[in-house]
């Protein structure tokens, strides 16, 4: 049924009335607002995108672009057993770090939303993390876990004799896992906070309905908060999966790829082709090879979303 959305004078209209066409003369204005942001756009984001695009179709090496060389840049990008592994670690890093933050985040959020005491001082406290810049949290656990001397590695890790005198990310067996440690540690409050802003606007109705029918906390959570929150859920952990695959700053700082190549994600293996090696074809072919990895990822999730979770 049709709802009336405001009355004035004894009339009114229905939610399913469009709204009235703007005057000829005034069609341009909404285009004209947003003509600012659109330019910004394009300036900081399509030229550079554009550009990426060009170079991998062409020998540029130690900043000059030369030749026209086709899709000779990608050929050798995917016959090189390197860029696999740079792919391997990444998916590694990705698929144990962010279903462990969604857990521990979603778990924390429904703990959080049951009015625990000292709330107002922990949330603050717990979005410390994410507010921290990606280089900060990189030395800081590059002292806490530094060999010998360090908080962590001296009080912990030595404790229990393992990797004695050496820092954790100097061992190819365990740097990946101290970076998935690191990772977590940075996001997971992060997650809570923004499931838990999710809890909190769900509407006090169906709990209150499912109460008086005798539905337990279980049954609440499958049958009621689980579906509510399935968009918000979808997103965030759509988006912390991208942002963890292009993760570099952290990475950077504290193993810098390795040791060897054993940390090496893509977003690390182009910074070295681009200011190592000069190999800056090779760079952006690897650059547009990630996004049309992530471009088509995304077009199968929100499909999948939208038609099985009904997300979007």
């Amino acid at each position: 049924m049709d709802m009336p959305i405001m009355a004035s004078a004894g009339d009114t209209i229905t939610a399913t009335q469009a709204p009235a066409p703007l005057p000829r003369e005034r069609s341009w204005y909404p285009y004209l607002l947003i003509a600012p942001s659109m330019l910004m756009l394009v300036v900081v984001s399509l030229v550079p995108f554009l550009y990426t695009i060009y170079l991998s179709f062409h020998a540029a090496k130690f900043g000059r672009v030369t030749d026209f060389i086709g899709v000779d840049n990608y050929a050798v990008l995917l016959t090189d057993p390197r860029f696999w592994n740079s792919i391997g670690i990444a998916a590694t890093f990705v698929f144990i770090a962010v279903p462990i933050e969604f857990m521990l985040g979603l778990i924390g959020a429904l703990v959080l939303n049951q009015n625990v005491r000292g709330r107002s001082i922990l949330i603050p406290l717990l979005f410390m993390p994410a507010m921290m810049a990606p280089i900060v949290v990189g030395l800081l656990w590059k002292i806490m876990l530094a060999g010998s001397w360090g908080f962590l590695s001296y009080n912990v890790l030595e404790r229990f004799d393992i990797l004695p005198g050496t820092s954790v990310f100097a061992s190819p067996d365990y740097a990946l896992y101290a970076l998935i440690f690191v990772d977590i540690w940075q996001w997971t409050p992060f997650m809570m906070l923004a499931f838990f802003a999710g809890l909190q606007a769900l509407p006090l109705g169906p709990y209150r309905a499912a109460a008086v029918d005798g539905a337990g906390p279980l049954q609440m959570f499958a049958h009621i908060t689980l579906p509510m929150m399935t968009p918000l859920l979808a997103v965030i952990g759509l988006l912390r999966f991208i942002d963890a695959f292009k993760v570099f700053d952290t990475i950077y700082i504290l193993t810098g790829g390795g040791p060897g190549i054993t940390t090496e994600t893509p977003s690390i293996l182009a910074n070295k082709m681009t200011f190592e090696f000069w190999n800056i074809g090779e760079a952006s072919a690897l650059a547009v090879l990630v996004w049309i990895a992530f471009f088509a990822f995304c077009s199968v999730f929100y499909q999948i979303a939208k038609k099985r979770l009904n997300a979007f």
